[in-house]
């Protein structure tokens, strides 16, 4: 079993920042953790990627979030992080994290809110 625990959601003002975080953690003797990415979902709308990021540092990012949010991993503490600025109203959802790993088993945390107020 493979627990994700996210932390840094919140509510802000249009333009202010947040960070979110994602800990991996597992009983596994092996555990290596492939990607790790965070994806959202707002009401009535479905999930999408947010920003990916691959165990070598590669990553893809969400064209409207471009210049604005950041994410970086630590491999040591398998965590991943998510650095947002310059908050909009239109990033308002709930944010999940999720990871894959060598093993290509999938698993999605629990989700954290974000909103943010114009």
């Amino acid at each position: 079993q493979v627990q994700l625990v996210e932390s840094g959601g919140g509510l802000v003002q249009a333009g202010e920042s947040l960070r979110l975080s994602c800990a991996a953690s597992t009983s596994r003797s092996i555990f290596i953790i492939m990607a790790m990415g965070w994806y959202r979902q707002a009401p009535g709308k479905q999930r999408e990627l947010v920003a990916l990021i691959t165990r070598d540092g590669s990553t893809n990012v969400l064209d409207s979030v471009k210049g604005r949010f950041t994410i970086s991993r630590d491999n040591a503490k398998n965590t991943v992080y998510l650095q947002m600025n310059n908050l909009k109203p239109e990033d308002t959802a709930v944010y999940y994290c999720k990871v894959d790993d060598i093993l290509r088993n999938t698993c999605w945390g629990q989700g954290t809110q974000v909103t943010v107020s114009s």
